[in-house]
């Protein structure tokens, strides 16, 4: 049975990712901040035994350590970086909140690459190795042509960037990586007026997670399969 870790697995496309492994009888190691509140995440644990629920703020780093801890012998196929934040909206050139700006890039930049620390020897000791994170597309400096965002852009640039020099460091021990955009997705973040399900992102994002090639590594591509220009 292949294992994969999702974080911020209570909801939206996390949520989704979740509910689509275990249908595909992989053992989901699911973490949220709050588990006792995430009452769709619970109700999945009455239909499958291989469901097992983690509290985990993905910026408290001794958290992350003691999970991984916890789970010390565990293969870990694939590592998803799902949990994010988007900051502040309706804001524009000289009003950047700087506070929001670090809590931003703390969360979206630093905790996927802490979690990829604590649990590569996880990861080095499972079938696939490989390591993924959700970013956006707004990230790439290609596509933006209408300027703005500054904080959540800058943070997907940002992790994706962290993403291609994880691929270079460990890419030669067999583990890749891989920077995904989900599409713009009905979810809390997205809003109503966003023009996919996250069942059919989270559908998208596994087909590419389970046919990662090594030449694949430290890109960034679409649900779709398309790659996308930095």
């Amino acid at each position: 049975m292949k294992t994969v870790l999702i974080t911020g697995a209570n909801r939206g496309i996390g949520f989704a990712l979740t509910t689509l492994y275990l249908r595909a009888g992989w053992q989901v190691l699911a973490t949220c901040r709050d588990p006792k509140s995430a009452e769709a995440l619970q109700s999945l644990t009455l239909r499958y035994r291989s469901l097992t629920i983690f509290t985990l703020d993905i910026t408290n780093y001794v958290q992350v350590t003691q999970v991984a801890l916890q789970l010390q012998g565990q293969p870990i196929d694939v590592l998803l970086n799902n949990a994010g934040i988007y900051g502040p909206q309706n804001y524009g050139f000289g009003h950047c909140d700087t506070q929001a700006w670090q809590d931003v890039f703390e969360t979206n930049v630093i905790a996927p690459i802490k979690l990829a620390e604590a649990f590569v020897a996880h990861i080095k000791s499972s079938e696939l190795k490989v390591i993924a994170a959700i970013s956006s597309k707004v990230g790439s400096h290609t596509e933006n042509t209408k300027g703005g965002g500054y904080i959540y852009r800058s943070s997907k640039a940002a992790l994706n960037s962290a993403i291609k020099s994880l691929s270079n460091d460990l890419l030669p021990e067999g583990i890749k990586t891989v920077s995904l955009h989900p599409g713009w997705v009905k979810t809390s973040m997205g809003g109503p007026n966003a023009l996919i399900e996250a069942d059919e992102s989270a559908q998208g994002l596994k087909y590419i997670i389970d046919n990662l090639q090594d030449a694949q590594s430290g890109g960034f591509y679409s649900y779709t399969g398309d790659e996308i220009p930095w």
